[in-house]
């Protein structure tokens, strides 16, 4: 949630910056007439609250000297129902005040592209090239159903479409990702491994951005009178783990390499990548999240992309690194890193994940904040998340790109003590 201070003081630049994001964003202007308004309230209820102080006083004053107060009584009598108006009025303003920062997106970094769509997004660098095969080239599709680990028919029978699942050696690999992920995150980049809740309330999913905007987008989960929400990625769980708390400055960065199984209706995809694993309702990731310093989290935020990074290096899978263009960046997010891995069967790079600085945007709606000493004021912690990685996507890569040419799939090098395989035949 943007600062309502730094919004309403400055009000110009961000419409200006909003704006590149593609949308309307003119209803902003009217914060800076309801902050007036609600300054205006607050000065009329503080001078009749001093007003009804001081005659009180003199109230009880000519009571002591047992003097008739009965002129003065009337002259305030009206007071407290004044009071009672203006409070109503301020929170119905207060609210209106919320509910247009709780709907407006975070702003973009002054270092962020500006552009539309992602053909405005901005190449950083590659790493590997593209493996040349000298026979024809299989999608994961053909290649998980020819080898009995994917199977998306009898997984549309138990659930629909959007669903697999995953067997043999393909359910060994799904696994051994995992495993493989959170030990380098945990052991080697210094994170601290978190399995959180994968249902989380509504408070956790308003604190990192995804209600109200996207509330029908959310799978819900009813139990009597008990409503939940399926997380739709670990970040939402993991950031909640310090709503409302102040935190030690000392302690930060705070840093945790997170697994959940996420869940997504992709309402806004309808139509896209409906074959195979790339965009499914259910999904496993592994998921790096940052409690920074402001002046520290954009040096973090370089760090965790190289953590990420590090996946597909040890991989060997060929990728490369973009930063998104204001038009193309999630709702919460001031600065978008994505890495896209290369799928042979679709001849292109496709996302695998994103790492993001979301600054304060999060902290101020999930009131996170940290103190630098006892005796220093409270401030908004930044937050990070990024994919470290999504697993079903470089379970594609994979396949995709360690196929031979009579239909087997050769296991990383770096997998193969999980796996306890070489080879998928």
């Amino acid at each position: 949630m943007l600062d309502l201070k730094f919004v309403t003081e400055n009000i110009n630049e961000v419409y200006k910056r909003l704006s590149t994001r593609n949308g309307d964003f003119s209803y902003i202007f009217n914060l800076v007439k309801l902050q007036d308004e609600r300054k205006a309230i607050i000065l009329d209820v503080e001078s009749k609250k001093a007003q009804r102080n001081e005659a009180s006083k003199k109230i009880g004053e000519l009571k002591r000297n047992k003097q008739d107060a009965t002129h003065i009584l009337d002259e305030v009598a009206h007071l407290g129902d004044d009071i009672k108006v203006l409070d109503d009025k301020l929170k119905t303003i207060e609210d209106e005040i919320f509910n247009i920062l709780a709907v407006t997106p975070n702003l973009p970094n002054l270092s962020v592209p500006i552009g539309k769509d992602d053909h405005d997004n901005v190449e950083v660098r590659k790493y590997g090239i593209p493996r040349v095969f000298d026979f024809p080239i299989k999608d994961h599709i053909t290649l998980g159903e020819s080898l009995g680990i994917l199977d998306f028919e009898r997984a549309a029978k138990i659930t629909g479409t959007r669903f697999v699942v995953d067997k043999g050696l393909g359910a060994r690999l799904e696994r051994s990702l995992i495993q493989f992920m959170m030990d380098l995150h945990a052991h080697e980049h210094g994170y601290t491994e978190v399995i959180p809740p994968f249902i989380v309330n509504e408070k956790s999913m308003f604190a990192t951005g995804q209600f109200p905007k996207f509330k029908d987008d959310a799978f819900k989960v009813v139990a009597g009178d008990n409503q939940w929400y399926l997380n739709p990625t670990a970040e939402v769980p993991t950031i909640n783990l310090f709503r409302d708390e102040i935190l030690d400055g000392n302690q930060l960065p705070i840093q945790y390499c997170s697994f959940t199984t996420a869940f997504r209706s992709e309402a806004g995809s309808a139509g896209r990548d409906t074959r195979g694993i790339l965009r499914q309702h259910q999904f496993n990731k592994v998921e790096l999240i940052k409690f920074t310093k402001p002046e520290e989290s954009y040096e973090e935020l370089e760090k965790m992309l190289l953590n990420s990074e590090e996946v597909l290096k040890r991989l060997h899978l060929p990728y490369r690194v973009i930063t998104l263009c204001t038009g193309d960046m999630g709702f919460g997010m001031a600065k978008t890193y994505d890495i896209e891995v290369w799928l042979p069967g679709q001849n292109m790079y496709r996302e695998i994940g994103s790492i993001s600085n979301a600054e304060d945007y999060q902290a101020r709606r999930a009131n996170i904040r940290f103190k630098r000493t006892k005796e220093s004021k409270t401030e908004y912690v930044h937050t990070l998340n990024g994919s470290g990685l999504a697993v079903g996507r470089t379970i594609i890569a994979i396949m995709e790109n360690y196929q031979n040419a009579d239909g087997t799939i050769t296991i990383p090098e770096v997998l193969v003590p999980y796996m306890r395989a070489s080879i998928i035949k």
